[in-house]
């Protein structure tokens, strides 16, 4: 006897599809906000693309490593640190291109249910009491973080290659800044929304 296919809750991957500028702006938006969320969306989505291409080179340090290891049993100095600070950065750097996809961690379970004016409030509050004021914090402790380390030629004492750890600091600031430039955004969309009970941009 043939079983029925399951049925999967794709509402979390709905709700992240739609946040995103790329459908139809409603057509009584002021054309600044119009303009300002689209080109902040377009500019997160050209940083998106740019920071993908740092895969490569983290697969081919990876690939070497596993090779030289396994087959020559002469693991590299630098392999590790070249792996996790490219990850480093692409988690970083790549942080404003997730927001604007909605694809961060987020309790879907129960905001999913909510109607489309709640979620905007939810999220406008959100962002004005927690979001900003927590990642402009954020920016100006980074900034001494990455100042300091700079300053004082701080190298990863974890390793024999020892690399300058001022560089990765540094993908952590301009990741912030990132986040803080698509969160204007994403604080306009959900103004809209909160008001017209409609997301801007929503794929019907």
């Amino acid at each position: 006897m043939a079983q029925e296919p399951i049925k999967l809750d794709i509402s979390d991957e709905m709700i992240a599809e739609r946040r995103d500028s790329s459908g139809k702006m409603p057509n009584n938006m002021p054309k600044w906000m119009v303009l300002t969320i689209t080109r902040i969306d377009l500019f997160s989505k050209w940083v998106g693309n740019v920071v993908c291409w740092l895969t490569i080179p983290l697969i081919l340090a990876m690939t070497y490593e596993v090779f030289a290891r396994k087959l020559f049993l002469a693991p590299t100095y630098w392999a590790y640190d070249v792996s996790r600070f490219l990850y480093g950065a692409m988690f970083m750097l790549g942080a404003g291109y997730a927001l604007s996809k909605g694809v961060h961690i987020r309790a879907d379970f129960l905001y999913r249910n909510f109607k489309v004016k709640t979620q905007g409030l939810v999220d406008f509050w959100l962002y004005l009491i927690f979001y900003f004021p927590g990642l402009i914090v954020f920016l100006y402790m980074t900034n001494i973080f990455v100042y300091e380390s700079f300053q004082r030629g701080e190298k990863a004492m974890d390793s024999g290659w020892m690399p300058y750890m001022w560089p990765i600091k540094a993908c952590l600031w301009v990741g912030i800044v990132f986040l803080l430039i698509q969160g204007i955004s994403e604080l306009l969309k959900s103004y809209w929304a909160s008001t017209k009970g409609e997301w801007p941009g929503e794929k019907k």
